[in-house]
């Protein structure tokens, strides 16, 4: 495919068969993520405990990212997305019946893995079956449609929950699962740049052999991962410090995802065209000088500026990350490579708001929003030496 057009044909293919079933599923665990808690809860968990079973969401699906990467290579990209959506399907089940908030974490934890085979499997779809002119384009497309399934699923959920209790969110995701399983098991094959098993790789070598990649533009984008991260933390927190209440808390968080999501083909469009620095870099500075000016945010009219600001820089961002890392991939040993990528840039989403709550713990939100503005900069200078089409050895790299 990489040395096509990509056609309407190919759009309509990635509409019905990528975007749609992706649409399905986030929006069935956007309606069950914020339950988890309340979910544990129900069951006798402590605010602690709670916390803690909400957390291995995303432990699974840093945990599950080698692994999936493995299951995605073996199972090849359309198997591997219709048996993960069933597994969470099955997840979400137990969840629904789960009896304690032990046998609940542990579906929790079992869904984070099951994500993790999702997610690597679309990406590496999506790379194999677009042509490199507009990787980017579909890249961000599909991290537009995240964002939009994440923003719908809430919403849906606060409406199955008012009609049908607490657990009629999990059935509500448990049926997006399984129809987000049977449409992925249309997904065309594709014509791969190397013969699947044609050069046996094991995951260890593919991450030996790349190790400088994830050293350099990973770090980079880790760090953007980081920043994103960041804003969920450290905007409810100020709007608390501030005296917002929960009301004006969600319309300034309300406002910033509206900007987030109509800015993601923009962004696609101007990397296909101008290179992936030409978003990334912007962004991580634009991101950068908001959180610096986040101290001067008084006022909810201060906070509602400086979370129009994070949403710019993230709704042009969206999909870099994963075009960072499929620019990069090798032609062989392409999942096992993504799930390095997808643990690298994890962990790196990970530690910004355990960052902020040990730097809030221990000094201030003031600086926290300081470090975090810090690391955007550092981020963005990071990004545009290393992310240079010269510098991370991947043959079909148009980073510049």
């Amino acid at each position: 495919m990489v040395g096509e057009q990509m056609n309407s044909q190919h759009w309509r293919t990635l509409a019905v068969s990528v975007y749609l079933p992706t649409t399905l599923a986030l929006v069935g665990l956007g309606a069950v993520t914020p339950l988890i808690a309340l979910t544990a809860q129900d069951l006798g968990a402590s605010l602690a405990e709670s916390a803690f079973v909400v957390s291995l969401l995303g432990i699974g699906a840093l945990v599950g990212a080698l692994p999936a990467g493995i299951v995605a290579d073996r199972l090849g990209e359309q198997r591997a997305l219709v048996v993960s959506l069933v597994v969470d399907a099955a997840c979400m089940a137990v969840a629904a019946f789960a009896p304690t908030f032990v046998v609940l974490g542990l579906a929790v934890f079992a869904l984070g893995v099951s994500e993790a085979v999702v997610t690597i499997a679309r990406q590496s779809f999506v790379t194999e079956f677009v042509p490199l002119t507009h990787r980017a384009r579909a890249l961000s497309t599909l991290g537009g449609v995240f964002r939009i399934g994440s923003f719908i699923g809430p919403l849906a959920g606060a409406a199955v929950v008012t009609l049908g209790g607490l657990r009629a969110a999990y059935w509500l995701a448990i049926a997006t699962s399984l129809a987000a399983a049977i449409i992925s098991a249309w997904l065309p094959d594709v014509e791969r740049e190397a013969p699947r098993g044609a050069t046996p790789v094991h995951t260890a070598e593919v991450l030996r052999a790349h190790l400088r990649t994830f050293l350099t533009i990973g770090v980079g984008a880790a760090a953007l991962m980081l920043v994103r991260a960041s804003r969920d933390a450290l905007l409810p927190l100020w709007a608390t410090a501030i005296g917002l209440d929960a009301a004006q808390t969600s319309l300034v968080f309300a406002a910033s995802s509206f900007v987030d999501l109509t800015l993601f083909y923009l962004g696609g469009s101007i990397m296909d065209r101008l290179g992936r620095r030409a978003v990334a870099v912007p962004a991580m500075v634009i991101m950068g000088t908001c959180f610096g000016l986040l101290p001067l945010a008084a006022t909810g009219i201060g906070l509602g500026a400086v979370a129009l600001g994070l949403g710019l820089g993230n709704g042009i961002s969206a999909g870099v990350v994963m075009t960072l890392g499929s620019d990069a991939s090798p032609a062989v040993g392409r999942t096992q490579f993504l799930a390095g990528w997808r643990l690298t840039t994890g962990i790196g989403g990970a530690l910004g708001p355990v960052m902020i709550s040990a730097l809030a713990a221990t000094a201030s939100l003031s600086v926290a929003a300081i470090a975090v503005a810090a690391l955007g900069w550092l981020g963005a200078a990071w990004l545009w030496h290393w992310g240079g089409p010269s510098r991370t050895g991947a043959a079909t790299n148009q980073v510049g």
